[in-house]
């Protein structure tokens, strides 16, 4: 007997196109909203664009810990529901196979991304996470080049002043300049140039500003009054400010490794808080990836609507139930790692309680004859759209009569 059927075959097609599709919107969505932000921050720090990319390749890995459950779960659900409203899961059922059965190739598809899910949020996920707050560091640092921003007095390196009226040819081009700088003795000057440009020299620690047909202004505490000295080019050193070591991987518990959480919180010279937090971000991951392994009955259960309805209440009602348990997790982890509760109980409690709650679900759907485990709400929504309907055909009724109009039939 074959282990894959054209059953199993037919529900992989089924399944296998709604998943990619909402897998790829769902990452799509969450990139492009995010893209927004980071070129406004890259630009408000004047760094290059290039930056941009780098910092959205290391969210993909968070990005896809969150989409890979909704898709896997949306992707069961419109495959059973097309099943259902087409009646072929009727048929499926009348020549003698079960739902556990139809879930076979559902099962597989969850193992195999709760694995994928568990390399991403347990390993690679906390290294793309630090990258980017690296990357968000060295853009605040200046670490991609001095930050100079036009029409504004900008602070370069030590005691130093600059001012730029206008940017041409990218940066190349300078016009409208002044610099002001003071040493620690006392002594200061000020400039002002109609063109510069910034150049580069054999010391990476400085770099040269070449200003051309200005005036300079020395002053110092034993002058009497201020030297002045026309220029035709003048060139001005600039230290640049030295740039601080980004800190250790792991000042944020996401990302630890999951190894490195349960060596943190197995370590006893570790303080309390700092072991608690540990142990509820390693549950808190533990319970996200587990809870993909009880999608198909909960996509199942929400998949087949009452008979003679093509009602999508269960497609709503899945992302609100899957999005709600993801958020009193972090409700859970956040108590669990300020101690209130142990991390194992705060998280792993809501875990069992959603799962009998599926489990409850899938039994009432698959094994109590004409079983609806949302029929009550199916009812109430049905009630609730009927009274929306009417209202619309009164309101109609009504501004027809006041117009002095028939009511056409429709």
């Amino acid at each position: 007997m074959k282990f894959i059927t054209a059953t199993d075959r037919y529900i992989f097609r089924l399944v296998m196109l709604p998943l990619l599709g909402t897998l790829a919107i769902a990452a799509s969505l969450l990139l492009l909203e995010k893209m927004l932000s980071l070129f406004d921050f890259v630009a408000a720090e004047g760094g290059p664009v290039s930056v941009v990319w780098r910092m959205l390749a290391n969210l993909i890995p968070e990005y896809l810990s969150l989409g890979i459950p909704i898709g896997l779960l949306l992707g069961i659900l419109l495959a059973f529901r097309r099943l259902a409203t087409s009646s072929e899961l009727d048929i499926f059922r009348a020549v003698g196979m079960s739902y556990f059965r139809l879930l076979r190739v559902p099962f597989l598809f969850a193992i195999t991304l709760a694995a994928v899910n568990f390399a991403i949020v347990g390993f690679i996920q906390p290294s793309a996470r630090y990258l980017y707050e690296e990357l968000r560091f060295e853009l605040r640092s200046g670490a991609f080049g001095a930050k100079v921003r036009v029409g504004e007095f900008n602070n370069v390196g030590e005691n130093l002043t600059v001012r730029i009226e206008e940017s041409r040819d990218n940066g190349n081009r300078l016009s409208g300049m002044f610099v002001y700088a003071e040493s620690k003795n006392g002594q200061s000057i000020a400039v002002s140039a109609e063109k510069g440009q910034f150049l580069r020299t054999d010391d990476p620690d400085t770099i040269l500003l070449r200003l051309e047909k200005g005036t300079l202004v020395h002053d110092a505490p034993n002058y009497k009054t201020p030297r002045v000295l026309s220029f035709t080019s003048h060139d001005v050193p600039i230290p640049l400010p030295s740039i601080e070591n980004f800190r250790a991987r792991g000042g944020k518990d996401r990302e630890y490794s999951i190894t490195e959480l349960v060596r943190i919180g197995g370590d006893a010279q570790k303080p309390a808080d700092e072991r608690n937090k540990a142990w509820a971000n390693f549950h808190f991951r533990l319970v996200e990836v587990a809870m993909m392994l009880l999608l198909p009955f909960l996509a199942l259960a929400l998949a087949v609507p009452p008979k003679r309805s093509t009602s999508a209440l269960g497609v709503f009602l899945s992302i609100v139930m899957v999005v709600t348990y993801h958020k009193i997790n972090e409700y859970a982890e956040g108590v669990g790692g300020m101690g209130i509760v142990d991390p194992f109980i705060a998280l792993w409690l809501p875990f069992l309680l959603f799962a009998g709650l599926i489990l409850w679900m899938y039994h009432v759907i698959a094994h109590v004859p004409g079983g609806q485990p949302i029929g009550a709400l199916e009812v109430f929504a049905n009630k609730v759209g009927k009274a929306i309907r009417k209202t619309f055909r009164f309101g109609r009724k009504s501004r027809l009569a006041t117009i002095g109009m028939p009511e056409t039939e429709s």
